[in-house]
């Protein structure tokens, strides 16, 4: 039954048939015919985090200024993680797309969830509804988000000073 379920879902994705968690999707609901729409409340918070991420603020300075104004995050709390906020600015789905198969269970059994890092092929449907960014947008914070991670230190004892590498105030 499990392998049958599997095929199912794939032979959708192969299709373009998409299926979409609205729960964990920030700025975007689920509209009435099915369709992704968009909340344009939380989509201008997504455009004003990413904006600011372009023009210097890390991480934590947007964790910052979203507590500090009270915005509610996915949950409804108001206590950020850097990770959300890293999460929402690096999801496909901003730009218009959507992405499938990032991840796959190995086997029904121990319910491991893997990385996708090519064991099987990935869907992109593109222009699939309304974006928050434009593709350029989208890819220059996509960039950024590269480039400070790639001047961080893999590891604080390896750095001279014993702190990462990037820091965006100075």
């Amino acid at each position: 039954i499990s392998a049958n379920v599997r095929w199912g879902k794939r032979q959708a994705m192969r299709e373009g048939r998409v299926t979409i968690n609205y729960k964990r999707w920030y700025a975007y609901e689920k509209g009435p015919d099915g369709q992704p729409e968009l909340d344009y409340e939380r989509a201008q918070i997504v455009w004003d985090m990413g904006l600011r991420l372009l023009a210097g603020a890390s991480l934590r300075q947007l964790k910052a200024w979203l507590e500090e104004r009270q915005i509610p995050n996915i949950d409804g709390g108001y206590e950020w993680t850097i990770s959300a906020i890293r999460s929402i600015l690096s999801d496909v789905k901003n730009c218009g797309d959507i992405l499938m198969q990032k991840t796959f269970t190995r086997d029904c059994i121990s319910r491991k969830v893997v990385k996708n890092t090519g064991q099987l092929p990935m869907y992109l449907i593109k222009d699939h509804h309304e974006p928050i960014f434009d593709r350029d947008t989208f890819n220059a914070i996509q960039a950024e988000l590269a480039r400070r991670n790639a001047r961080r230190s893999p590891s604080k004892k390896n750095a001279s000073t014993g702190k990462g590498c990037y820091a965006s105030k100075y």
